[in-house]
């Protein structure tokens, strides 16, 4: 498949003229603890990596993308995780996209959702392109992840734009006791969702961070559903919330103040 990308001059320009202004494509790896009521002890320490929002097209990316898989499998997960936006209008990018993203590696499994972006971007094909790799989709599912004698009870929800999601249907084979992580690419649903005590800790995505930030004057602008969590952690009532700032960029291939990340939670006891 051949891709027409448009020209980078303007935006080369663009950036000269911003000066010392924190612009471009430097991955940052975030790395955050996340205390959970009644860890088990066997849980302790048990980290994840979260990847996001990696919008293939029409920025050509890829070489960036097996840079960003190459350091998340260096961090040595124990279980990965990707919430959404593969592509944001070609849904055939997929078919290049996933089979590196089928080179991450993690003790317990690499596990994805989809993101407004997929949804809109002939779903059909991104699911297809995703589970034809071996990549697990959790759209309205669940899994148990068991480590030693303590569990943790991974949740992924269809995309909350244009999908369907049911927090209920992801829960129902979640075992009694069992903190769930949730995974859900909109992040400001989380004020739904920690209504549900057993949510401990929502990963999101969709913002970008803002992608263009800039100084007093903020985000130029937010999506839909990431207005009021643009990035970082949260908390909210008893659950935590982190927003990733994803790989890849939309409408045009420029980051000010919010740098491309992978993040590494690592889960601790609060007690």
């Amino acid at each position: 498949m051949s891709l027409i990308y448009p020209s980078l001059k303007p935006i080369a320009s663009f950036q000269r003229s911003l000066g010392a202004v924190t612009i471009g494509q430097k991955l940052v790896i975030e790395r955050v603890q996340i205390p959970i009521a009644n860890l088990h002890p066997a849980l302790a320490g048990f980290k994840i990596v979260q990847m996001s929002d990696f919008h293939l097209d029409p920025f050509y990316q890829l070489e960036f993308v097996r840079q960003a898989v190459d350091t998340a499998n260096r961090l040595q997960p124990d279980l990965i995780v990707l919430t959404g936006d593969y592509v944001s209008h070609i849904g055939a990018a997929i078919f290049e996209l996933a089979p590196v993203l089928a080179g991450l590696n993690a003790k317990h499994g690499v596990y994805a959702i989809l993101g407004n972006h997929d949804m809109r971007s002939k779903v059909k094909i991104i699911k297809q392109g995703l589970r034809q790799v071996g990549l697990s989709l959790l759209i309205n599912a669940g899994q148990t992840i068991t480590v030693g004698g303590g569990q943790l009870y991974l949740a992924g929800l269809d995309d909350g734009l244009w999908g369907k999601p049911s927090l209920k249907t992801a829960l129902a084979d979640c075992p009694a006791a069992t903190p769930v992580v949730l995974l859900m690419h909109e992040p400001d649903l989380v004020d739904k969702h920690a209504r549900d005590p057993r949510v401990a800790l929502q990963l999101s995505g969709h913002t970008h961070g803002g992608q263009i930030c800039l100084p007093g004057i903020g985000a130029l602008t937010l999506p839909d559903l990431g207005r009021k969590y643009q990035g970082g952690l949260y908390r909210v009532q008893q659950t935590w919330l982190y927003t990733n700032r994803g790989i890849g960029c939309t409408r045009i291939p420029l980051r000010i103040n919010a740098p491309p990340e992978i993040t590494e939670l690592t889960l601790v006891s609060n007690s």
